[in-house]
Order: C-alpha cells, then sequence, then structure tokens
C-alpha cells in the first residue's frame, strides 16, 4: 500500500492545562473544549490530523472510553471527521464558507477559499488517442488525441480524493510545460483560452477497491463519492470530462433548492 503524507499537529500540547478533575464539568466536555479552543486559534488547521488516541489519552489525562465521547461529539458538531484505521481529522467545523460551494470552482480554488494548500501526486500526465466512449462523452472524433491526467488531490497533506480528467489535446497544447503536482488544470484551460462555464454533474456513493483505497489512505470497503463532471464553454462545447471519487468522510456537499410557485392551469 503506498503510504501518503498526512497533516499531523506538531507539538500539540492538549494538556496543559489539562482536563481537571475537580471541575463540575464532566471529563468529555473539557476534553471536547481543549480541542476546540485549538480549532479556533489556528494551532489545529483544517485537514490536519490529531495525534494518535493514546497520546491524546496521555496529554490529556483522560481514558480512552472519555477520549472517544468527546471525540464523537466534536464529530456530531462538525468539528472533526474521522477515518477508519487512519485517525481523527479537524473538518473545518459548520462554517458555510468552509463548505463546497454550488458554484463551479476548481479544487485548487477551493483549496484557496478554505486556507488551505492543495497539492497532487500525479499518477498520469500523457497524450493518448480517445476511445469510442471517450469521444462520445466529449463530443469528437474517436481517435483524436486527449491528454489524461490523473492525480491524488490532497488538502494539507491529506488525501481528499483521486481525480481522472480527459481534456480534447487541441484545447491544452502547452500540458507538458505545466507542472500539475501544484498547477490548477482549471487555470491551465483558461489561460489556453477556454472559457469554463457550466458543469453537467452526477453523483453517486461506491465502496472502495483495494487500488483507490491504497491511494486514498483508507479501507478497501470504505464509503466514497463519486463525481462524474463534464464542463462545457460558454457555446456549450464539452472542454472536460473527469471523475472524481472523494473518500466519504473528508468531502461534504452542500447545494440549495427551492420550490418554484406552480400557476394552476384553468
Amino acid at each position: 500500500m503506498t503510504q501518503t503524507p498526512e497533516a499531523a499537529a506538531p507539538g500539540l500540547a492538549l494538556g496543559q492545562p489539562g482536563v481537571r478533575t475537580d471541575h463540575p464539568e464532566p471529563l468529555w466536555v473539557q476534553a471536547a473544549d481543549s480541542v476546540r479552543e485549538r480549532i479556533a486559534s489556528g494551532e489545529l488547521r483544517s485537514g490536519s490530523r490529531l495525534p494518535p488516541e493514546r497520546e491524546l489519552c496521555r496529554l490529556l489525562g483522560i481514558s480512552r472510553v472519555t477520549l472517544r465521547k468527546a471525540l464523537q461529539a466534536l464529530v456530531e458538531d462538525g468539528a472533526l471527521a474521522s477515518s477508519h484505521g487512519r485517525g481523527w481529522y479537524v473538518s473545518g467545523g459548520a462554517d458555510t464558507r468552509n463548505e463546497w460551494p454550488n458554484s463551479l470552482e476548481s479544487f485548487s480554488e477551493t483549496a484557496e477559499r478554505m486556507g488551505l494548500e492543495a497539492t497532487s501526486r500525479v499518477l498520469q500526465a500523457r497524450i493518448a488517442p480517445s476511445t469510442i466512449d471517450d469521444a462520445e462523452l466529449l463530443g469528437i472524433a474517436p481517435g483524436l488525441p486527449l491528454f489524461r491526467l490523473g492525480r491524488v488531490r490532497m488538502l494539507g497533506g491529506v488525501p481528499i480524493a483521486l481525480d481522472w480528467a480527459l481534456i480534447p489535446a487541441a484545447l491544452l497544447p502547452d500540458a507538458d510545460a505545466h507542472d500539475f503536482a501544484t498547477a490548477s488544470l482549471y487555470e491551465a484551460l483558461t489561460a489556453a483560452g477556454n472559457e469554463l462555464a457550466n458543469a453537467e454533474t452526477t453523483i453517486e456513493a461506491r465502496e472502495a477497491g483495494p487500488d483507490i483505497a491504497a491511494q486514498l489512505g483508507v479501507e478497501a470497503g470504505t464509503p466514497t463519492l463519486v463525481m462524474h463532471q463534464v464542463v462545457r464553454n460558454r457555446s456549450e462545447r464539452a472542454v472536460l470530462a473527469s471523475t472524481v471519487q472523494y473518500a466519504g468522510d473528508r468531502y461534504r456537499l452542500r447545494t440549495y433548492f427551492a420550490r418554484h410557485n406552480r400557476t394552476e392551469t384553468p
């Protein structure tokens, strides 16, 4: 299994001051408040990983049962997220400014808005002929060259998603000039003269297979959200097709619905 870098909290001193047994509030409430204070102060950044539970118990001076109750309360509040076998992560809280928007926004733009650093591990970046399915998806002739880009997308060093993108090579002639470990694909497409206007999106739930799980640093069978998207320009020409598979406990989709008044037909 490929090990991926994680954003841990270096030098965390949660136990200074420690949880007080003579305090009227329950120990788990004090422990949860201690973590909240450090999230609010910026000591624990959004996307960072907390120390292991054993270390947290030692720092806070509480049992694992008490710790689990505190951490679960923080998950219910939206302050933390858990990852099976990987630990506990700061999720950014319930502040709607940190939620993923309805507007068409790149991963890098989202990260910047959240105050995080977006990086990628590039798995593939090459030109290859389009298949019949690719051509139908993008509205091009079969066999025309496509730029194929595969990346593990990360926020603060934490793997968030596996992203596979297809772009007609003619729309991104300088693809090899970009280092997509840090460069934004949307910015590269825009700089090449492509105006991104809208995206047709489908989202489905799927368990992570062994290969996907290894890339995301989760256990096989972990729930994921798979987003299929075709991005078009103002002329409704397909510019980009992508399939992005998100670790289910590290991604939250926020949307908005409005009910339109229906007029009665006489």
